[in-house]
């Protein structure tokens, strides 16, 4: 896809909002399942204390901040998102989180050192300026704060590749034509995986933006990773 930024931001918004309605039901199905454990490890890993503050950037429909106060009761969560519609469908279907704040990753609307956690689920990919959206992230955690981030990534070339394809380039695209009447955005899911960053070089852009102890797990073949870092 050659858009410019502007016209990739404007994409990206109104792919989210026309799909918004049948996003959860969606990733349940593409994930087999698997993204609610992916949620409780990425959550995990934020070590949560009582009383931390947590922000869910690009939090969607909320499901990485609900499973935050599920986790740790004690702590509080804002859940922040660039597309009013994914946020009016996760108000409207759960009671929490109840603090929600719309917000741009590239120019977050929050006070420096604010934040004993960011994480953030299927974001990074999005973004149009990556080391900008980490940069803003670095800035809103307290130092010794937390990154985490759930995304798609570039997959390893391996035997399991075929297979891979066929369910993003074909099955994907297939089931969001059928449930939601939208094949292009589920065509976008796999071509943006396609273009965006192996594991490895995701983790060397966190290490650039100054975290530290930056490491990753991957998931579901290399299709999914896990990354996080400390700030300074």
């Amino acid at each position: 896809m050659n858009l410019s930024p502007s016209d990739r931001r404007r994409y990206v918004q109104d792919m989210f909002t026309r799909i918004a309605g049948r996003y959860d039901l969606m990733n349940r199905l593409m994930t087999f399942g698997q993204d609610i454990s992916w949620r409780r490890e990425t959550i995990r890993r934020a070590s949560l204390r009582p009383g931390d503050y947590l922000l869910d950037l690009g939090a969607g429909t909320g499901d990485l901040a609900r499973e935050a106060l599920r986790q740790q009761p004690a702590c509080r969560v804002l859940a922040a998102d660039y597309t009013l519609a994914m946020m009016q469908v996760g108000r409207a279907r759960h009671k929490r989180p109840s603090d929600w704040s719309g917000a741009d990753a590239l120019n977050l609307p929050f006070p420096d050192e604010t934040f004993d956690a960011v994480v953030s689920g299927y974001l990074l990919r999005n973004v149009v300026d990556l080391p900008r959206a980490l940069s803003e992230q670095y800035r809103v955690l307290k130092p010794g704060g937390r990154i985490l981030s759930l995304d798609t990534t570039r997959p390893p070339r391996n035997l399991l590749t075929p297979f891979i394809n066929f369910h993003m380039h074909t099955l994907i695209p297939l089931a969001g034509r059928l449930l939601t009447g939208e094949a292009d955005a589920y065509t976008y899911l796999p071509d943006s995986t396609a273009a965006f960053l192996t594991a490895e070089a995701l983790a060397d852009h966190l290490r650039n933006a100054g975290f530290r102890e930056v490491g990753f797990r991957r998931r579901m073949f290399g299709t999914m990773a896990i990354h996080w870092g400390v700030r300074e």
